[in-house]
């Protein structure tokens, strides 16, 4: 830490004023809009350290290249121009890109990471807004309320960081008026929690039922937002998913295309320098289309798994803390397996090699090998996770009746847990009515039975919906009340989850139909047009004259090539699919199935190296 705090002196002393210049007043905006704690003087002189640093680097390795690789140009050169200053000259050039490079790139560091902060409170907003309408009819104050969402960062996110920044700010200044005010000017969502903490602020200071009344109307304004941007990235999802099907399928028929003409062509085949050793120009263009379709592959799986809401896939499983829970933990939670199982498909791909597979099956059925049982698990809790999604529903809608009924909070539970079939909730039910039969020794046990009911359940929804109940009872609601909102408010999650599931599997299946035209398309190719300049060769060693060049193409070569761009498309489908179903850890069944798929196919059809 000493040192890492001299450094941060050293870079200050050097570039500390670099911060005052205008080309930074941006940066500073979009600084304030994070929630990096580092000073911003300190973060812009660490950019520019660093950027001298990169500069520095970017110039040796220019001087190095341009006196190893500049035979050429300096033999187009004057005699009195002396080499060593060509070579600075490259030098200088390439060390301030990598300088500007740099600077830059901090910018727009802060820019993206404004964004997606942005995009997360834009997000969470609209569930803080309806659990603090169901708090304001305890009668909470403003400072109350505040706090219970800035303690719920599991269920709020970023907007629960937003209102902790206003709870610090309101113990410095002492007014809460002046830190809703100053956050407001700060946040990056100017469009949503700006307005909202102005006109909280306002309506704060004419009383309770003032507050409880602005919320019951933002709630519904911000659902209907909510509403809209669902609809909005609908509507994105389905483009996306359009202009995929054409990336993937065009590189394809480019490598078709390529390996017809170069019998045509045959200055395809000439070979072009490169760093591993020359390459002829077709190799370069039908490799380069494997990895331009591995690169679509994983931007359109990115921009699938962003359009997600938070908390509606896999990626919220944690890893567990030490080596030993995580091998035990490996079976069930995705985030251990991942740890423990990937490294063995890296020991199969080892295995395949050394007993004389090629490098690039051997990595390919080493990846299944590793993905698949990852993925495996990752479907197998979340199909329990949904089970008890679905009984926490009718749990929540079951002890909500018994309330409204005038029974007391922990006999409502008591009933429920006696008479409804709840599945794999059954024994937490049972624990937690058993653990709310002891609230006589104080609400800190109810509210510490709650918790350890959630965290049991271990599901986004309960997290968020519970939680709420344990809060509003905190701050002074009925029972009745936060059941009510709590059965609108679990009715309105579960109901999106089932909705946004059941859009999104339109686009596994564009991955998937995706994935078996372009197999059947290579299989085709391979079998008719491949076997078609077999007997151009034929014709054209009896045939005098033939202006044709049948060797230009060699057809196993050619299956080998094909087959290459296949399993790179094969990853990329595998990648949207599975981000579209569940995210990252899904996508690995996917492409994982789909390589072992696509391996078996050639395999059967003869067409294998």
């Amino acid at each position: 830490m000493r040192g890492g705090r001299g450094l941060d002196r050293a870079c200050y002393a050097l570039f500390g004023g670099r911060s005052e210049r205008p080309r930074h007043d941006r940066d500073r905006g979009h600084y304030r809009a994070t929630t990096i704690t580092t000073g911003f003087d300190v973060y812009v002189a660490r950019v520019y350290a660093l950027a001298v640093l990169v500069g520095l680097c970017c110039a040796a390795l220019g001087v190095a290249a341009t006196l190893a690789l500049g035979g050429p140009l300096f033999a187009a050169l004057p005699t009195v121009v002396p080499h060593s200053i060509v070579a600075l000259g490259a030098a200088a050039l390439v060390g301030v890109a990598g300088f500007e490079g740099v600077v830059r790139g901090g910018g727009r560091y802060l820019q993206a990471a404004a964004l997606a902060r942005r995009t997360d409170i834009e997000q969470t907003l609209p569930s803080a807004v309806r659990y603090l309408r169901v708090l304001a009819s305890g009668g909470a104050d403003d400072r109350t309320l505040v706090a219970r969402v800035a303690e719920r960062p599991d269920a709020f996110g970023e907007t629960a960081a937003t209102f902790r920044t206003v709870q610090s700010r309101t113990e410095l200044t002492g007014s809460m008026g002046e830190a809703l005010r100053v956050v407001a000017r700060d946040t990056p969502s100017r469009g949503l929690l700006a307005p909202f903490l102005l006109k909280f602020r306002e309506h704060a200071q004419q009383g309770p039922d003032a507050v409880e009344s602005f919320l019951e109307l933002e709630a519904r304004m911000l659902a209907n937002h909510q509403s809209r941007a669902t609809e909005e990235a609908a509507g994105f999802l389905e483009l996306l998913a359009e202009l995929f099907v054409v990336l993937l399928i065009v590189p394809t028929l480019l490598v078709v295309v390529v390996t017809v003409l170069s019998v045509l062509a045959p200055s395809l085949d000439r070979s072009v320098a490169t760093a591993v050793g020359p390459v002829s120009l077709r190799a370069l263009v039908v490799y380069g289309c494997a990895a331009c379709v591995l690169v679509i592959g994983a931007g359109a799986a990115t921009l699938v798994d962003s359009l997600r809401p938070t908390g509606y896939g896999l990626d919220w499983y944690a890893r567990s803390p030490d080596l030993h829970r995580i091998l035990t933990g490996a079976l069930d939670n995705p985030a251990d397996a991942i740890v423990v199982i990937l490294p063995l498909g890296a020991v199969v791909a080892l295995g395949l090699s050394i007993a004389g597979l090629d490098a690039v099956n051997a990595a390919l059925l080493g990846y299944a090998a590793g993905a698949i049982p990852v993925g495996a698990v990752a479907v197998r809790r979340a199909r329990r996770d949904d089970a008890k999604d679905r009984e926490i529903k009718d749990f929540v809608h079951g002890v909500a009746g018994h309330v409204g009924l005038g029974r007391p909070f922990a006999s409502a539970v008591g009933a429920v847990a006696r008479d409804a079939q709840l599945g794999p909730l059954r024994a937490d039910v049972a624990d937690l009515a058993f653990n709310l039969g002891l609230t006589v020794y104080g609400s800190e046990v109810r509210a510490a039975a709650l918790t350890r009911f959630t965290e049991r359940i271990g599901t986004p929804l309960a997290g968020r919906s519970i939680g709420l109940v344990t809060g509003a009872l905190d701050a002074g609601s009925d029972a009745e009340t936060a059941f009510e909102a709590l059965q609108m408010e679990i009715g309105r999650l579960y109901d999106e989850r089932k909705a946004l599931r059941s859009q999104l599997q339109v686009y596994v299946a564009v991955g998937w139909t995706t994935a078996l035209l372009v197999v059947g398309i290579v299989v085709v190719v391979n079998a008719y047009v491949l076997g078609s300049f077999a007997q151009l060769a034929a014709v054209s060693g009896s045939t005098a004259g033939l202006a044709i060049d049948p060797t230009a193409v060699d057809p196993a070569r050619e299956r080998y090539r094909f087959y290459v761009v296949t399993q790179a498309t094969m990853l990329a489908c595998g990648w949207f699919a599975g981000a579209a179903s569940r995210g990252r850890y899904e996508a690995l069944l996917h492409s994982g199935l789909l390589v072992a798929l696509t391996y078996a196919v050639f395999a059967l059809a003869g067409v294998m190296r």
